[in-house]
């Protein structure tokens, strides 16, 4: 046997063992995401069990890659664009439809699930409920629908409150909703609502700190994904500074539909 031939010879079989105990490369699930890990630990949890209660064991036979916006939805379509990278096998976008319009626009052939609380078929994301069509599915929790019956029940819990306000995001895939449906009940209570806009958490403070000039308020806050990710600093400053009631949109699921399957 010639010199070189002993060389490669050796060279491959040292090699074997090590190519025989590689690991097999196991399919990859996206996790979408435009708020933070901290507030949605609960959420991931609940992710995670569902999975496990299919099968589907993270670290085991799936692997699961998240990508958190961290409140930038300006981030979501590089985030979603590198899931397409990493061959995701599906892209779950759980809560936040920002998350979800961004995966649709990074790949027509990986499927898509999502919840959201706006209409998916005015967004864009399905055809229709009965027939989604394409690539994307989910729920839907009709929660901009309910604006009008949020606010009657704040009036009714807080009787004594002087003026009212709701937080709303200016592009937030559930503003427009919640605004139309603010437009049949304001009238109803025969009391101010303002309007208060925020897009970043500094907004939201400065939006807090106009509420709390004058007691007496009672605050509403749409279930958009970025406000409910930044719970805690709406919350904290409402409570210390000023005498209003708060009353948190996204909690209520009501009107829960399932946009059929792909």
């Amino acid at each position: 046997m010639k010199r070189r031939e002993f060389i490669t010879l050796i060279g491959a079989v040292a090699a074997w063992p090590s190519a025989a105990r590689a690991q097999p490369v196991l399919p990859v699930i996206g996790f979408l995401h435009a708020g933070s890990p901290d507030p949605n630990i609960k959420h991931v949890a609940a992710f995670r069990q569902g999975l496990s209660e299919r099968d589907y064991i993270e670290g085991r036979n799936v692997t699961v890659e998240y990508r958190w916006a961290e409140g930038q939805d300006e981030r979501l379509p590089g985030l979603a664009a590198d899931l397409v990278r990493h061959n995701a096998a599906v892209i779950a976008a759980p809560g936040t439809t920002q998350a979800a319009l961004a995966a649709k626009a990074a790949t027509t052939t990986i499927p898509i699930v999502f919840s959201t609380g706006a209409d998916p078929v005015a967004l864009g994301l399905v055809a229709s409920l009965s027939r989604p069509g394409g690539n994307v599915t989910g729920i839907v929790n009709i929660s901009a629908n309910l604006a009008a019956k949020r606010l009657g029940l704040l009036r009714s819990l807080v009787p004594r409150a002087t003026r009212f306000a709701v937080l709303v995001t200016h592009k937030g895939p559930l503003t427009r909703g919640t605004l139309k449906e603010l437009q049949v009940e304001a009238p109803q209570i025969r009391l101010p609502v303002k309007i208060l806009y925020a897009d970043a958490a500094d907004e939201i403070d400065v939006a807090l700190a106009k509420l709390a000039e004058k007691p007496g308020a009672a605050l509403m806050v749409s279930p958009d994904a970025l406000l409910t990710n930044l719970r805690a600093r709406i919350v904290a400053p409402s409570t210390a500074s000023m005498a209003a009631s708060i009353t948190w949109s996204s909690r209520t699921r009501a009107g829960s539909r399932r946009s059929g399957g792909t």
